[in-house]
């Protein structure tokens, strides 16, 4: 079913841009004279309402030619909240496109749909005249900062009743001028559009699905932070394995995955301030890994305080976004760093986990390019406390056989009567 409703809406669009029923507009949020989010978009719009006779009806139709922003709803987020674009069409007729940041990336966090069904020539023969407002926070459009999103292939989103599809996109939130970046982060349809799927050979009905081959131990990578001044304020090593549940496509059903990050396949980025660090990590536009760690300033101590994936695999029915900003991982004292040579499982949500390898980290008072002292983890002690038992165990045993000995001579020796 998510196979063919995805069909139809590649095939609604590809039959408007045919036959010119989808224009290409701009849009603009602005901040006084300067340009924050722009928009260059096709879109068409699918939407499912209840007719006077009791039965549902579906009606399409694309984003016309005069759509303009709603400058009053539309903000560039200066005042702390998130930026949005918001454009209204028709009578009544609106979408809203929220942006967030994490780290090196933004995306857009949701879509907000607001439809009039007292519009007769959109909704004829509608049972009600309700303005119907409906959200969707699973959009999967996300690019680098400084550049920007570009993807001509559609981009289907269901939103309650309704699917929106944008065409030849080109959009980019966070803007450090007025015009979109010549930089552009291409979306993973247009990247994987024009090679052909793998031939396979033909299985018997209802075959199963040979299970996928565990990765093995993740690859050490190095990772690091800098300053605006350009030295060093993050160090990082450590092998990364993300334990990810999520629908497949080719399945049909949910499963679970064990990926490994690739170092020379990887991009890290971040930012340092005097009691918040994060550590951004990129693969191929992909997998987005973010850490913060916090410092409490009154006690010294530091920890691993939020985790968020995003990730964007060509067989997820759905990009998945993943975060848990209550976290207490990795606990030290500042200007040390924390060690744990054990692997480790740091648990995020239930359908996302991340084990770690061989992980040195110093998020905090860094002063050279080289780690401070470490603070190992409690499995490292643990580690090294059960040989030192053992070793106390067997010394004790080979006293008590070595007393026991002695005894058993002395008594030996009592018993002889000197002649």
């Amino acid at each position: 079913m998510r196979r063919l409703c995805h069909a139809l809406a590649t095939l609604l669009a590809a039959w408007f841009a045919v036959f010119g029923g989808i224009h290409a507009v701009t849009l603009e949020v602005k901040e006084g004279n300067a340009t924050c989010i722009k928009a260059d978009l096709s879109a068409s719009f699918s939407i499912t309402y209840n007719n006077n006779s009791g039965s549902s009806r579906t009606v399409s139709f694309s984003l016309p030619d005069s759509t303009t922003v709603d400058a009053e709803s539309s903000s560039c987020g200066s005042d702390g909240g998130s930026p949005w674009l918001v454009a209204v069409f028709g009578s009544g007729h609106a979408f809203g496109l929220s942006f967030s940041r994490n780290g090196s990336l933004y995306s857009v966090a949701n879509l907000t749909l607001q439809y009039n069904l007292s519009d007769t020539s959109v909704f004829p023969d509608a049972n009600s005249s309700d303005v119907v407002t409906v959200v969707s926070t699973s959009v999967g459009i996300w690019a680098a900062i400084n550049t920007t999103y570009h993807c001509v292939s559609p981009t289907s989103v269901g939103v309650g009743g309704a699917t929106v599809t944008f065409t030849d996109m080109r959009m980019e939130a966070y803007m450090p001028g007025n015009d979109l970046s010549p930089t552009e982060s291409v979306c993973l349809a247009d990247q994987t559009s024009t090679t052909p799927p793998p031939t396979t050979a033909s299985t018997t009905s209802g075959a199963p699905t040979a299970a996928p081959t565990p990765p093995g131990t993740p690859e050490r990578g190095t990772y690091f932070v800098n300053n605006s001044n350009g030295t060093v304020c993050l160090l990082a090593h450590m092998g990364l394995q993300l334990n990810v549940s999520y629908f497949s496509r080719s399945q049909n059903k949910t499963v679970q995955e064990l990926v490994n990050l690739t170092p020379t396949r990887t991009n890290a980025s971040g930012s340092c301030e005097a009691s918040r660090a994060t550590l951004v990590l990129t693969q191929e536009q992909t997998t987005n890994l973010n850490f913060t760690f916090t410092l409490n300033s009154t006690t010294n101590r530091y920890h691993l305080s939020a985790i968020s994936l995003l990730a964007s695999w060509s067989d997820m029915a759905a990009n998945l976004s993943a975060s848990n900003s209550s976290l207490n991982y990795m606990r030290s004292t500042l200007g040390r760093s924390y060690m744990c040579n054990a692997e480790q499982t740091l648990a995020v949500r239930p359908d996302f986990s991340l084990n770690t390898f061989r992980l040195q980290v110093q998020p905090f008072g860094v002063t050279t390019d080289q780690f401070a002292t470490a603070e190992e983890c409690q499995m490292d002690q643990d580690q090294m406390l059960i040989p030192i038992i053992v070793g106390a165990a067997l010394a004790g045993l080979v006293l008590i056989v070595l007393i026991a000995y002695l005894i058993g001579r002395k008594r030996s020796h009592a018993g002889y009567q000197t002649i």
